[in-house]
Formats: structure tokens, sequence, C-alpha cells
């Protein structure tokens, strides 16, 4: 080994430089403030197979420099989302507390999968997974959790404990020749999908309950679900609820839900359901359990507080739950990966336990904390903690309220211009949230009728189809004269979860998860849809 080459290599990219490494993520941040500037980024044009075919590694070491230009053309075409036009999808733009508890965590590079090899970070975990649990579960006594890798994994957790519940020993043994089935609402993230088939279960025993018109899951159908199950002798794993769906924010009725599935598995003498709650998404809103309505210190507008006390009501609820989804990553604005899997008591991870000679790479692990012992992952990053910790503590409770508080009156406003609009249907407008999901039909058309109609089954199929491709078309053709500058990028859904008579709803979308967006934006929508009508 040349000694001299060696040194140099360590004095290159294992010796920290912070005048050279300062100047390098000067030139990043140069870019982003001149990204801030732009309209928002389009996809620019991609070329997989010369990626594939070139790869591009040097032969020879280099420099920090030459780490950046090999980056730095994607880092350019790769959208921040600051841009207050983004309305488009749950995302938002991350914020700047979150990126000062990123950056710390990426120069330690943590694992939290064992004290040994996170120290301090482990504690961080601690406190910021009792920091959420108590937003979310609203002062729960013994919580317990861990930062996962997203969303999806979140609710597989919550699904493996209530296999375990049912079936005990499972993890060892497998399932077998037991009936094993879970249950989600209709409206609930595709992702479900996913994890039952990953999780053994298999897609076909996974059952979706249909939504009422507020795309909440119908209560008697639940019932009706489970007593069907139990009939056919299967075991229910898990129930999963949702708080604020993806597309048009539906939020299941969590205290109901645990009064039937607790009630219908004691007539059946059956293990009760994991209550998992999926609120990847509308979490956040619990930050507003204590805004006093009364005083209204935000001074929001008057038709908005209604909207904020239903927030509220359903928030509340949440500590029926057993465990819960969220991601820190969505509302929260925080850096990815920062979504959480939460129990409401810390004895149900009993049911993901490994014994320690199962994990003999983690001899010194200690079973009384050590997430190695129950964790999917083995290596886990620290960006979830450190980036809910430095946003709270940034932010604080008050400018967390801010935030929320700004993207319901938004989607509220947007609700209320589309209501008055004949050829437009708002089809959650009984949800909070942010999000905003409506029809767009020609003018002449009477948007509420054709709803009722489609509805209530008196519409033919061939009329129905003739109008929702007059959606898709008048939503193409905005898109085909957007103006970059000026025009919010919406989205299109095909499906936005209610399904009268099991006919999918598609509908344009808005979510206003970027706080700079406001009413001139509102306004641009509402212009930019009379003009194309």
């Amino acid at each position: 080994m040349d000694q001299s080459k060696l040194n140099q290599l360590i004095e290159t990219f294992f010796t920290c430089n912070r005048r050279q490494i300062g100047s390098i993520f000067n030139e990043l941040l140069a870019a982003v403030e001149m990204e801030q500037r732009l309209p928002p980024g389009g996809l620019m044009s991609r070329n997989y197979e010369t990626a594939q075919a070139n790869p591009e590694i040097h032969t020879l070491p280099g420099n920090l420099k030459d780490a950046r230009d090999a980056i730095f053309p994607y880092f350019w075409g790769t959208d921040g989302w600051s841009s207050k036009l983004h309305v488009e999808n749950v995302k938002g733009p991350s914020n700047y507390a979150s990126l000062i508890g990123a950056l710390a965590c990426l120069l330690k590079n943590p694992n939290l999968c064992t004290d040994t090899y996170s120290q301090r970070s482990n504690e961080l975990e601690v406190k910021s997974i009792t920091a959420l649990a108590n937003l979310v579960f609203y002062h729960t006594e013994s919580p317990w959790g861990v930062f996962t890798m997203g969303g999806t994994i979140s609710n597989m957790y919550g699904g493996r404990i209530g296999i375990e519940r049912v079936l005990p020993g499972a993890m060892q043994r497998g399932l077998g020749e037991a009936k094993i089935s879970g249950i989600v609402s209709e409206a609930a993230h595709y992702s479900n999908a996913t994890l039952a088939g990953w999780l053994g279960l298999g897609t076909d025993n996974l059952r979706a309950v249909p939504t009422d018109d507020k795309l909440a899951m119908r209560l008697d159908l639940l019932e009706s679900t489970l007593d069907a199950l139990y009939g056919e002798g299967r075991r229910v794993a898990f129930v999963m609820a949702t708080f604020g769906s993806t597309d048009a924010f539906g939020v299941d009725d969590v205290e109901a839900i645990r009064k039937i599935i607790d009630a219908r598995a004691a007539a059946h003498n059956a293990p009760v359901p994991q209550l998992h709650v999926d609120a990847a998404v509308g979490w956040f809103f619990t930050v507003l359990n204590e805004y006093d309505v009364a005083a209204n210190p935000f001074d929001l507008d008057a038709e908005t507080l209604p909207v904020l006390e239903a927030v509220k009501r359903h928030a509340r609820d949440l500590h029926y739950a057993d465990s819960v989804t969220l991601d820190f990553h969505k509302l929260g604005w925080g850096h990815y990966p920062a979504s959480a899997f939460i129990v409401n008591r810390r004895e149900d991870l009993k049911y993901l336990y490994r014994a320690k000679s199962d994990v003999p790479y983690f001899a010194e692990a200690d079973a009384q904390r050590d997430p190695a012992m129950f964790t999917l992952e083995c290596s886990r990053p620290a960006i979830g903690p450190y980036a809910v910790m430095a946003t709270l503590n940034g932010l604080g409770l008050i400018g967390c309220q801010m935030l929320a508080a700004h993207a319901l009156e938004m989607a509220r406003r947007l609700k209320a211009g589309l209501a008055k609009l004949k050829y437009c249907k708002v089809l959650n407008a009984e949800t909070f949230g942010p999000s905003v999901v409506w029809w767009v039909l020609p003018k002449g058309r009477d948007a509420e009728d054709i709803f009722n109609r489609v509805q209530s089954g008196d519409l033919p199929a061939e009329s129905r189809e003739r109008y929702f491709a007059e959606i898709k078309r008048l939503f193409d053709k905005r898109e085909a004269a957007l103006d970059p500058e000026a025009d919010a990028r919406l989205s299109y859904t095909t499906s936005m979860g209610y399904c009268p008579n099991g006919v999918c709803l598609p509908a344009w979308k808005a979510v206003f998860m970027n706080p700079k967006s406001d009413d001139a934006v509102i306004g641009q929508i509402l212009r930019s849809i009379e003009e194309l009508v």
C-alpha cells in the first residue's frame, strides 16, 4: 500500500474540511435560492437508457468538487416544491428547521438500530416519538414506537401486530392453514394491499369497506363485514382506519370503529383485531387540539371555525386506536424519511419481539430499549427524530397551529369559490383538511344534478362516462394552456375514494400543503376554470 496515497484519500474524504464543504454547500444553497425565484419546474427530459449505459464511475480518486459535479445536474433537475403554485398533491416544501436537524444527523450518521450505533440519537428518538404520541393520542401513558422508511412500512407494523394478536406464534410458524383477513376503508391508500401481500395475508384476504359521501368508512358495512368474516371461520387481524385519505381527506370515526370491533369480536368469541389508524397525512392537525376557538387568536374567518371544531372532535378520538402511522415528511414539512409507527401502549410491542438468540449480531442489545429486538429494519436512519425535534421546537406549537389553520382556511376558501359555479361540484365538501376534489363540466351543465343522479344510480352508464370524459378533457385543456408563472399545478385522480353504487368518481385535485399558497392562488384557479369553460 502506498501510504502517502492512502493518506491523501483520508485527508480528502474522511477529514472535515469546513471551508471546502461550506463552499460547496453554499453553491447548492445558491441554486436553491435561484429555483425559488422561478415558477414550478416541469419534468425535465430523462434518459434512463443512457443513465444505465453510462454509470460514470471515475477510475482515479478525485476530490469533493468531483463529488459535487457528479450529482449537480440531477440536483438542479429536481424540484424542491418551494413555489406556492404547487398544490397538486400531498407534498410540500421541506422547512429549514428540518434541514438543520437533517444536516446534524448526516454529520454523525447514526444507526437507530441499537444504542451502540446511535448513542444519544436513540434518546432523541424516544423523545420525539413521545412528543408525537402526546399529540396524536392526546396525553397517553405508555407510548412507544420507531421511525421507519415510509408510511407503508409503518402500516405494515400495525398489520404484523394484528396477525400475532389473532394467531400467536405466526412470526415463527407462519400462517399455515389459518384463514386470516384484514379490513380497510375503500378510500384507504393502495399500499394497504401491498402490505397484505408482503405480510403473507394475501391481497385476496383484504376487505375494503365502502365509504359514505363524507369519505368515512360505513359503520353498518364494517359491522356486517366482521360478522361475515367471523361466520366463515376467519380471524380478523386488523382494521385499518384512515385519518386523512390521500385524495379527498376522508376521516373515519375511530371511536365508533373501536366499539364495533370490540363488540363483534366478543360476540364471536374471537380475539380483538388491531385497530390501526393510517394518519400519515392527517396527524398534523392534532396540533389544533388545544386551539381556543372562542378566543380565535389567529383571527380565522368565521366560516373556518366550524371546520376547526370538526378537526378537534375527530382528533381527540385517535386515543381509541391501538397504533398509528404518521408521516412527518408530509404535513410537518420534514425531510424524508420521517415516518413513524407508534403504539398507544408499549406492552403491545411484545407481538414483535425477538429473542436475543435470534439476533446474535446485536448481542449487546438491551431488550428494554434497543429497537433491533423488534424492528423490521436492521439499519434505520435518524433523520426522522432529528427533523421532528428541530422542526417542532423551531416552529413551536403555535407556529404549527398557524400552518395547520392556514391549510384548512385555504381549502375551505377554494371549496366556497367552486360552490358558486353551477358547472362545478366539490366532492369532499364535508371533509376538513388541505385537500379539495371537484368536478368541472362545460358551462350549461348542472354538476350538482349530475352528481345526485350518479349517486342514486339513475344516470345511465353511457351518459355517466360521457360526463366523466368531459371532466378529464377540461382538465387536460387547462394543463395545455397553463401559465407556469401564474397558474397553480393541479392533479387528477381516477377515484377520489367515494364509489356510489360501485362507480369510482374521477376528480380534479388541489392540496394546500405549501404555506406560501394564498388567496391569489385560489383566485387564479377560479379564473382559469371560468376562462376554460
